[in-house]
Order: C-alpha cells, then structure tokens, then sequence
C-alpha cells in the first residue's frame, strides 16, 4: 500500500536553516522512493472546519519506507532545522490499494451502529 507523509506546518519567519533544510530534504527521501505529492504555501480551499498553515504531502511505496526515511541519519541530521523554526503536525499514514471501496467498513459500522 503507499504511505504519506502529511504535515500541517505553520509560517514561520524566514531563517537560513529552513532554507537550508529545503535545499537538502528531497535528497533524504529518494532513497526511499519518496516523493513530493504537495508541497505548500500552495493554494488550497477549507471546506468544513479550520486549518492554518501550509501542507506538505510526501507519498512512499509503503509505510516501511516512510518510517525508514523519517527515521534515517540522513532526515534526523536535518529535521531540527525545520522544528527549531517551524511548528506544526506531522503524521505518516497508509493509503488504500486502487480498487479500495469503502462499503464494507459500512458493513460493520452498521452492525455494530444501534438500531433506530
């Protein structure tokens, strides 16, 4: 399955160590078949609920690579060139397969669900 990386980040104000953490990042993840799927300031429209700051969206094979990739000497060398600057959320996540249909997770919220 593939797996994302998905950050919230908030502004921050500019500082050579971001920029130097952005010049250096992508060389991190390609080893591990990683790739920018989004990566903000980019525009982006809220439909329900709140969200401040920038996305950035790295996609991977699978999640074994993602969690290689955070953990790797190469990324932990730079990451606190972004955290000493930059505040924000960051999850790894698995995807779903192409041919994935949502309604037997239905299924089971329906039974488990109590009758009306």
């Amino acid at each position: 399955m593939p797996a994302y990386v998905i950050a919230n980040l908030q502004a921050a104000d500019p500082h050579p160590e971001i920029a130097e953490y952005m010049e250096r990042i992508t060389a991190t993840f390609e080893p591990y078949g990683g790739r920018f799927l989004v990566h903000g300031p980019g525009r982006h429209e809220v439909k329900e609920g709140g969200w401040t700051g920038d996305i950035v969206m790295i996609g991977f094979p699978g999640l074994a690579e993602a969690r290689a990739w955070w953990d790797s000497p190469a990324y932990q060398e730079i990451a606190p060139l972004r955290s000493r600057h930059i505040e924000g959320d960051i999850i790894l996540v698995e995807g779903v397969a192409e041919d994935y249909d949502p309604t037997h997770l239905a299924g089971k919220i329906r039974a488990a669900a109590p009758a009306e």
